[in-house]
């Protein structure tokens, strides 16, 4: 049964068949070569029980590559004319008497593989025009099958990356404090994931990244079991973080219950597309029966965060970074959050803001009735321990230190 043939397969498909057909030969394809194996991607052959797609073959015994050392001509009318190549396999089976190829380069100047016919008879007919003709499809593939390339080499560089990630256990994970503007006082923690500062990449691009490639879900658990370790050496709740694609799957549903829930505040992103909101509150229904609270995360960046929460009747929405920093200062930002902090208390939930870096804010914020805040200005991430001997707020706008924070529940 023949392979299912992509739309760049059959585009490359098309030129093999105007190659073929000019040239008045048996077969055309597209070989891929690895350094090692020569892999025949595609091909159209009249006499396809000898050429499939799919076979491969060392790459030093091809013809091609035969042809790329300049130990042949890119034109062949007649094998038997090259003592060289009837010593190859392919003079012997599928019996090739004429040929011609010429090399696939990339846009980078690498070379992808070559772009062929080849006759089981001779054919004086061929000649370095036909050359050119073969240079201007091999050409034409390239640049149908470039983007694939380039693709399957990002998935392979991501899957590489990730994998060591994914073997040690999951992602680093830190805690951020979240505290009562009113009072000062640490009730819970945020677990963060964070990923090697060589790659230069902030935590949700590395999640997104490995969804792309089919890791997201592996990866988004073992984070949820690195955040849960903190449940045992920390006070207060912990808030985590799930897509979710990832929450709907029934290996989350099993991590999630065997947590004390009464101490886990489940974030949802406003920026992941929620496709069915009645699967999503079939999932979220027994947790949040079993004490588990929700929130919505990066409330203000979008607009989609308003239907997450009409849909999802969130405990907590966070207000997102953006129209957080400079509050303060700025008429129209205070607005917005006053607004958000009356939506959200009028629909019951209690409001965070996310990214507050200086007391001035922070006081805006109280000012405005936000509940709590984290941040820089609060604390930097960091590992459990260091939750002990943060600076503590004070509403008043005044620093006090305290070597062990009070941890109280939300609403306290």
């Amino acid at each position: 049964m023949a392979k299912h043939r992509s739309e760049a397969e059959q585009q490359v498909a098309e030129l093999l068949r105007t190659a073929k057909e000019s040239l008045r030969l048996s077969v055309a394809f597209l070989s891929r070569l690895d350094g090692t194996t020569q892999h025949l991607e595609v091909v159209e052959s009249s006499v396809p029980f000898l050429f499939r797609e799919g076979v491969t073959q060392p790459q030093q015994t091809t013809l091609c590559q035969a042809i790329l050392d300049k130990k042949l001509p890119p034109v062949i009318p007649d094998l038997k004319a090259f003592p060289e190549a009837m010593k190859l396999p392919a003079a012997r089976l599928p019996r090739i008497r004429s040929y011609v190829s010429v090399p696939v380069v990339l846009s980078d100047g690498t070379l992808y593989g070559t772009f062929c016919a080849a006759g089981l008879t001779s054919d004086k007919a061929l000649t370095k025009r036909d050359k050119s003709l073969m240079d201007v499809l091999a050409h034409a593939a390239s640049v149908i099958i470039e983007p694939g390339v380039r693709q399957q080499a990002r998935e392979a560089e991501i899957e590489a990356r990730l994998a060591p990630i994914v073997a040690d256990g999951g992602p680093v994970v830190l805690l951020q404090p979240i505290v009562a503007l009113a009072t000062g006082i640490r009730v819970g923690s945020e677990a963060l994931s964070r990923f090697p500062l060589e790659w230069a990449k902030a935590p949700d691009i590395c999640f997104a990244e490995a969804h792309s490639v089919g890791l997201g879900d592996r990866l988004e658990l073992l984070a949820l079991e690195r955040a849960a370790d903190h449940l045992d050496s920390v006070g207060g709740y912990v808030s985590m973080n799930v897509s979710p694609g990832t929450l709907l799957t029934r290996a989350c549903s099993d991590l999630l219950s065997r947590l004390p829930l009464d101490r886990v505040l489940l974030e949802l992103s406003e920026h992941d597309p929620v496709e069915d909101y009645d699967s999503l509150r079939s999932v979220l229904g027994p947790l949040r029966d079993h004490g588990m609270r929700l929130a919505i995360d990066d409330v203000g960046a979008g607009f989609s965060s308003m239907r997450h929460i009409v849909l999802t009747a969130p405990d907590v929405i966070k207000l997102d970074r953006s129209i957080v920093a400079g509050v303060s200062s700025d008429p129209v930002i205070r607005t917005l959050v006053r607004s958000l902090v009356d939506f959200g208390h009028g629909c019951d939930s209690q409001v965070v803001a996310e990214g507050v870096e200086t007391a001035d804010d922070a006081l805006a914020l109280r000012e405005l009735d936000v509940d709590y805040g984290q941040g820089w200005y609060f604390g930097r991430p960091g590992l459990a321990q260091d939750m002990v001997g943060f600076v503590d707020y004070d509403p008043l706008g005044n620093h006090r230190s305290s070597s062990s924070l009070p941890n109280l529940p939300v609403g306290s």
